[in-house]
């Protein structure tokens, strides 16, 4: 279960805990005094009950994060099993993670990111590719994962953009893949604690209602193209683009847009509220009903089992 910013919850995160796979979630989730520390001591006595899966956080790691200090000494603090890093370097969390054994993976869009992640010494990497929900990757994952694979052949790898069901799981493991991160799909959950228009767009979207912005944070982002976001307009303006890369203001200036971004988005999952920009990937093309986050888990499975089927069947 991939992190959602704002979506992922503890209930959801325990769910896939106890149906035998990984829930993640990201730590700015929990911005207030105390709260990640109470989901974290709650998720380790979840773990010490015996479940099938586990739980990892996630971090952004840039320095524009002004809580990724605080917020990763708590994760040590509790010993996060796994440590997913998004948007900067993964060097910051390496050597906490490493004394106590916890695995870190690095979310990858490119060669380029991947030859500088693989030689700071991460576990493996999340291939983030076109069409995930959020921040995504330029490249198709029919390109990056094998691409992946040839260069870094003993390097765990873990597909994520556009998988919203059991073929997709099928298809990227054919790729390359020894995994599968998926998130969209959980937004239409009924753990998740989103508006319920959220989840209604959700379902009643395909692909083409899913377009790449800058303005949330300067990074690239897919979200659902709603009235308000082609009100908005999807690119950041001249001035924007100009702080955003010079030398001496981009810290300051990414740290401004980010929080900007970030309370857009948290008014946007709030019931009535008319300035909607929900984050979400290709895999909506898939997603059609609310279910609850055990129920998708276990069709998804039953979904790949028939697709694999299906197909040795017909060779």
């Amino acid at each position: 279960m991939a992190p959602m910013f704002l979506v992922s919850n503890q209930a959801m995160v325990q769910k896939a805990m106890t149906n035998g796979i990984m829930g993640t979630f990201p730590t700015l989730n929990f911005r207030e005094k105390g709260q990640l520390d109470s989901v974290l001591e709650s998720l380790n006595r979840t773990k010490s009950c015996g479940t099938s899966g586990n739980y990892g956080v996630n971090l952004i790691v840039q320095k524009s994060n002004p809580l990724f200090d605080k917020q990763y000494k708590t994760c040590v603090d509790h010993r996060v099993p796994f440590y997913i890093t998004s948007l900067g370097n993964p060097a910051r969390i390496m050597d906490g993670a490493r004394s106590y054994g916890a695995k870190v993976y690095a979310d990858i869009v490119s060669m380029e990111h991947a030859e500088k992640c693989a030689k700071i010494g991460v576990d493996g990497f999340i291939a983030v590719g076109a069409g995930a929900g959020g921040h995504a990757g330029p490249h198709p994952l029919n390109i990056l994962l094998p691409s992946l694979k040839k260069h870094f052949p003993h390097m765990p790898l873990i597909a994520a953009g556009g998988i919203g069901e059991g073929a997709n799981i099928l298809g990227m493991f054919a790729f390359g893949a020894d995994g599968v991160s998926i998130g969209t799909r959980f937004i239409a959950s009924t753990e998740a604690d989103v508006n319920q228009d959220y989840k209604n767009a959700i379902i009643h979207s395909d692909q083409d209602d899913i377009v790449m912005t800058t303005r949330l944070s300067g990074t690239p982002c897919n979200v659902l193209n709603t009235p308000y976001v082609q009100k908005i307009g999807l690119d950041q303006n001249f001035l924007e683009r100009f702080f955003s890369k010079n030398a001496t203001t981009k810290k300051y200036f990414k740290m401004l847009i980010q929080l900007k971004g970030t309370k857009m988005l948290e008014e946007a999952i709030k019931p009535g509220n008319y300035n909607n920009i929900w984050t979400a990937g290709k895999s909506v093309e898939f997603i059609k009903d609310i279910k609850p986050t055990e129920q998708i888990i276990k069709d998804l499975i039953n979904e790949y089992e028939k697709a694999k089927s299906d197909f040795f069947a017909n060779i």
